[in-house]
């Protein structure tokens, strides 16, 4: 079930929206520019998270094939085709705000991850998307921040 985008703030209405554009595009395999006019055309949504979203489509675009590695280096026992395209996506959303944005707390990156996996996803993506994520934050060196920044939502 998709939620109105409008009931959550401007960064996770953003991953919100990055998630549902990027199933889109490995779904029909459709050119990420085309994608992102046609969703925002679709569901307009807030105009302050959009730049969040459109860059976050972007980044995974273009770094997919290093993503995709890291997640299936991560990921033991559990190849990447096998994973369902919700998992998958989200994972590859996460994996870019922990690699690609240090302004991003490691702990809201992951938070929010689980978060999108818990709604879109099945009754053990959530789990599954936090064991990961925390993997690879630990390989690419994201030190838990104080408790004051991992408890802040973005």
């Amino acid at each position: 079930m998709w939620y109105p985008l409008a009931l959550m703030g401007a960064r996770t209405t953003a991953r919100e929206a990055a998630l549902q554009m990027l199933f889109a595009i490995e779904a029909s395999e459709a050119d990420v520019d085309q994608a992102i006019r046609d969703f925002w055309r679709e569901l307009p949504g807030e105009a302050e998270g959009r730049p969040y979203a459109d860059e976050a489509v972007r980044g995974v675009r273009e770094r997919v094939a290093d993503l995709d590695a890291r997640i299936t280096q991560a990921s033991k026992n559990w190849r990447l085709e096998r994973m369902t395209r919700v998992d998958r996506n989200v994972l590859r959303l996460g994996a870019w705000e922990l690699l690609a944005r240090p302004d991003v707390p490691r702990a809201v990156a992951i938070d929010e991850a689980v978060e999108l996996a818990k709604r879109y996803g099945t009754e053990e993506s959530g789990s599954f998307v936090n064991g990961v994520l925390d993997r690879i934050a630990d390989d690419c060196g994201r030190a838990d921040e104080p408790a004051a920044a991992a408890g802040q939502s973005e």
